[in-house]
């Protein structure tokens, strides 16, 4: 009884969490994001401010998702994030792991989907911080290469979407791609989550009856001149084993 107590409460809260969350999304929509682009004209250093505030707000949540009780968050390695002009590739088991990851990051790019720019809880962030829309097309990786060359941390998550728990995970090729293409190693964050909650095909009202434990493990910088050296130069396959060595590396103690 005492376990069904402890769910029973964790959804009300889980849920008055995320609204505040698309609320807050809103009301910078509608306040700090217009003051910027009237008070900060110079576009790079706008982008810095508002990519900050972006930072600051995840950072809120997280703090408020802990004193709520619904997520515990820790990060390994965290030192490894705060450079500039890193390739983040990071595999994606829940729903809050984005946000976590975000806060831990200075100056985040993300690649997201063209559809959030549109959102009316996501519009403004996604176009204050100038976040690369995946429109599918050949000007992507160009927009991402520029990123990087401007020192943004460009945070990837290859599967491009959550995981599915109990099976194998998928990654995409394209981050892989991107980096081969771009020439810059990649720093690997493996987030592990336990118990998990908010995943895929699961009911953001679904809990457990304790907190999640949210780990994400920054590794050591993975180069990418091995992989095409292995692939006599051949960025296809080169890309195909940076894959797969990903795929092994993000499955390392996830939990079915």
């Amino acid at each position: 009884m005492l376990t069904g107590w402890r769910r029973a409460w964790r959804a009300p809260v889980t849920g008055l969490l995320f609204a505040c969350f698309g609320l807050g999304g809103v009301l910078l929509g509608l306040t700090a994001f217009p003051l910027l682009q009237l008070l900060v004209r110079e576009p790079q250093r706008r982008v810095r401010w508002a990519r900050r505030l972006v930072q600051r707000s995840f950072a809120t949540f997280v703090w408020m998702m802990r004193a709520g009780g619904i997520v515990d968050t820790r990060i390994v390695g965290a030192e490894r994030l705060q450079r500039r002009g890193q390739l983040i590739l990071a595999s994606h088991p829940t729903l809050v792991d984005v946000v976590a990851l975000i806060a831990a990051t200075p100056n985040a790019d993300c690649v997201v989907k063209a559809s959030l720019a549109d959102n009316p809880f996501t519009r403004w962030p996604v176009r204050a911080c100038n976040f690369i829309r995946n429109n599918g097309g050949p000007e992507l990786l160009d927009d991402c290469k520029a990123s990087l060359a401007a020192g943004g941390n460009l945070v990837i998550f290859p599967e491009g979407t959550r995981s599915v728990p109990g099976q194998p995970l998928q990654l995409q090729r394209g981050a892989a791609q991107l980096a081969l293409r771009a020439g810059v190693p990649v720093t690997p964050v493996r987030i592990l989550c336990e118990p998990i909650g908010l995943t895929k095909g699961r009911p953001w009202w679904r809990t457990n009856d304790r907190p999640m434990r949210l780990t994400l493990e920054v590794g050591e910088d993975l180069p990418i001149a091995p992989f095409l050296e292995a692939a006599n130069g051949e960025t296809p396959l080169a890309a195909r084993r940076l894959t797969g060595y990903l795929k092994a590396y993000f499955s390392e103690g996830r939990e079915a």
